[in-house]
């Protein structure tokens, strides 16, 4: 199992950003992904869940602001982020095997810093 996030970066609070996630070595089509995140000094937090036709869980605390994707065709996860927060700056990972907020196998990460 390969996962692969990118598009992080700094962005001012208000700021929007599309997180994306290329999963590779095991049949990502067919598999229930997961974003999460850790901020500085906490734990992993999950986020959203996206069953492989499409339907999404979502953290109560993101609904509305966050929005969970993915492209079979392209092996790929996405995360949409709006309306960003300082609080919201952590390092995003796309994972498998989510139980709460601890999952098995995830990516290296990419960095979001909301800051102005």
């Amino acid at each position: 199992v390969h996962l692969a996030e990118s598009g992080g970066e700094l962005v001012q609070p208000g700021g929007s950003l599309t997180l994306s996630c290329v999963g590779s070595g095991f049949p990502f089509s067919s598999v229930y992904m997961n974003w999460a995140r850790q901020a500085p000094g906490k734990g992993l937090e999950w986020l959203c869940g996206i069953r492989s036709d499409g339907g999404v869980h979502y953290k109560t605390a993101v609904f509305g602001r966050f929005t969970c994707s993915r492209d079979n065709a392209k092996n790929t996860l996405y995360l949409q982020l709006n309306s960003l927060e300082n609080e919201d700056t952590a390092m995003y990972y796309c994972a498998t095997n989510c139980r709460g907020d601890r999952c098995a196998t995830r990516g290296q990460g990419t960095q979001v810093t909301v800051s102005s």
